[in-house]
């Protein structure tokens, strides 16, 4: 007999909906600070859709509720249960009322399971059992378009058997990093020289031991890449006298003024504005100097006059020097031919509980302008043709490292070699390779996050202040100001906030559970259907979002990382 599924009859959509909502303002754990990937779908929603799939309708039960009036009882009950379900609390673990909520809905997919094979479900008091049951009788559910791995992550969180698979390699290794590597090392202590002093006095429950060793292992690569590269990065003199560590760099690109008389590398910016801040209002007040051809950059506050208006629209660039204009076609052209530059426009650095904004310094510059990177840690393929969502190929740009300055590429470069120089490190303390690459995986998405928020293409926030990743959205428009974040401070952008984000993942990360299989595979050759599983899924909307095009932006910092590693998707 085929049962009514709930998901047929009724579901609480507004609790589900409100939910779904709430979660974007969720961060600290939320698997999507792991990595960045487009279009991922609320966990809230996958988790109530899969449950409410496998669940019986009562009205499909009418041996066990033979009344409308027991039906709809029953379906208020399961519907509690969702609503209960699908808060972001109820995803902790270490959370005995979490533990309950899970075992709760694991037990009706149980029953449901039970009551198609016609035979008596686990003990509701037996969570180990219910798994067990879960594992053995229940169908796997299958996302073959799995992407950021929202669907595969709540299978697994409601005890079943998770399966994963999608054709970008990108994609593959986030949903390893989410259901496939924490389980493994469930309850392990971590195994880094600082953990021996404290293993005694703190429960690694979970994978909280993986977490510490990749925080222990992140801080070490910071450290040793500030030795090698923190030159390039210097602190900055406050007014009164104090040093200070420097927040971003603020530039905007430059291209040679049209006008023969004139010859000045004119900037380009929607907006001179630094700070919308209420009572922190700043700018950066262009000085022309008429003899040299050149300008130069000062920071003002709003006391003591207005920001001029940016200097290039959709329609064109004007010439802040001798007010030529010129068509967006020139500015393409000179960017094509090499004549596109940069120049800093002002620093923001670390103050007292503020952010303080200075003018550019030739200590700053120089050291910006001195960087070179290896170049044999620098990507060197080429953006492919069709990635029309990426808009500096307009401009000439026809390779992905094209979009890092020089001190950027240096950075990203050191951080790249040091990941494989810490693997070796780790598996010496661990005596196995498989938890060495487990630790280096996470290690090496750091690295991808970083590549995000250390780009030519990051913005400066002047409302709140902070540097704004790449992907603002689903593409890398082309941006006139950009910031150059420091990756050795303690503010947006820095290397250890990226390990942070992903520590804050890993440990709450669900282990005790059924295994859950990642492979890269085409939808439309999937060997994976073997065990006949459930196919809950959201595929990609043709060609909305240019998943393979925009992923190369990190596939070309992680392959040298992780091909040794994962060589079906890096080879």
């Amino acid at each position: 007999m085929v049962r009514k599924k709930l998901i047929e009859v009724d579901l609480p959509l507004d609790a589900i909906n409100a939910e779904s909502k709430r979660e974007k303002s969720i961060r600290h754990g939320h698997p999507s600070t792991l990595h960045i990937w487009w279009s991922r779908k609320p966990l809230a929603a996958c988790r109530a859709v899969i449950f409410a799939s496998i669940v019986d309708d009562p009205s499909s039960c009418p041996d066990e509720f033979p009344t409308e009036r027991e039906q709809r009882a029953e379906r208020s009950r399961l519907h509690d249960i969702i609503r209960r379900m699908v808060r972001w609390e109820s995803t902790d673990e270490s959370r005995s009322e979490s533990r309950c909520i899970q075992n709760e809905a694991r037990y009706e997919i149980a029953r449901s399971i039970a009551r198609s094979h016609g035979e008596e479900p686990p003990r509701s008091d037996d969570p180990a059992g219910i798994l067990r049951y879960l594992g053995d009788r229940a169908p796997p559910v299958h996302d073959p378009f799995a992407g950021g791995g929202s669907i595969p992550l709540e299978a697994q969180r409601l005890g079943l058997r998770a399966m994963a698979s999608d054709l970008n390699p990108v994609a593959v290794l986030i949903n390893k990093a989410l259901i496939e590597i924490p389980p493994k090392f469930a309850g392990q202590q971590p195994i880094n020289p600082d953990a021996a002093y404290i293993s005694g006095d703190v429960s690694w429950s979970g994978a909280k031991g993986l977490a510490d060793d990749i925080r222990y292992y992140g801080k070490r690569i910071r450290d040793e890449a500030f030795r090698r590269v923190g030159h390039l990065y210097p602190s900055v003199r406050l007014p009164n006298g104090n040093e200070a560590t420097v927040i971003a760099w603020l530039w905007c690109r430059t291209v040679p003024c049209p006008n023969p008389a004139c010859g000045t590398m004119m900037p380009l910016t929607k907006t001179f504005q630094i700070s919308k801040k209420n009572g922190s209002e700043h700018w950066a007040r262009p000085i022309v100097d008429v003899k040299t051809r050149s300008v130069s950059f000062m920071v003002q506050d709003s006391d003591t006059g207005v920001p001029k208006a940016g200097t290039v629209d959709r329609n064109g660039a004007t010439c802040i020097a001798c007010s030529t204009t010129s068509p967006l076609s020139y500015v393409r052209e000179q960017s094509k031919a090499g004549n596109m530059s940069e120049q800093m426009t002002a620093i923001v650095a670390e103050g007292d509980r503020k952010r303080v904004f200075l003018p550019p310094t030739s200590e700053h510059i120089q050291a910006a302008l001195s960087a070179k990177p290896d170049t044999s840690h620098v990507p060197q393929q080429k953006i492919p043709p069709t990635a029309y969502k990426v808009s500096g190929s307009a401009y000439g740009t026809t390779h992905w490292h094209e979009l890092f300055s020089q001190r950027q590429l240096t950075a990203l470069a050191t951080f790249s070699r040091l990941v494989p120089h810490t693997r070796d490190t780790i598996e010496r303390y661990s005596a196995s390779a498989k938890y060495a690459d487990a630790v280096s995986t996470y290690l090496a998405l750091a690295v991808g996050r970083e590549s995000d928020m250390c780009s030519r293409y990051d913005r400066w926030h002047n409302s709140g202040n902070f540097v704004t990743g790449v992907f603002g959205r689903q593409a890398i428009p082309m941006i006139w100001n950009f910031a150059e974040s420091n990756p050795f401070s303690n503010s947006t952008g820095n290397w250890m906030a990226h390990i942070q984000w992903i520590t804050k993942v890993v440990e709450r990360s669900h282990t005790k559970t059924n295994p859950a299989e990642v492979h890269q595979s085409s939808a439309a050759a999937n060997t994976h259907f073997n065990d006949c599983p459930i196919i809950v899924t959201d595929p990609p909307y043709y060609d909305n979002i240019s998943y393979a095009e925009l992923s190369d932006f990190f596939y070309v910092w992680l392959r040298p990382l992780l091909r040794n590693m994962y060589p079906e998707l890096f080879a």
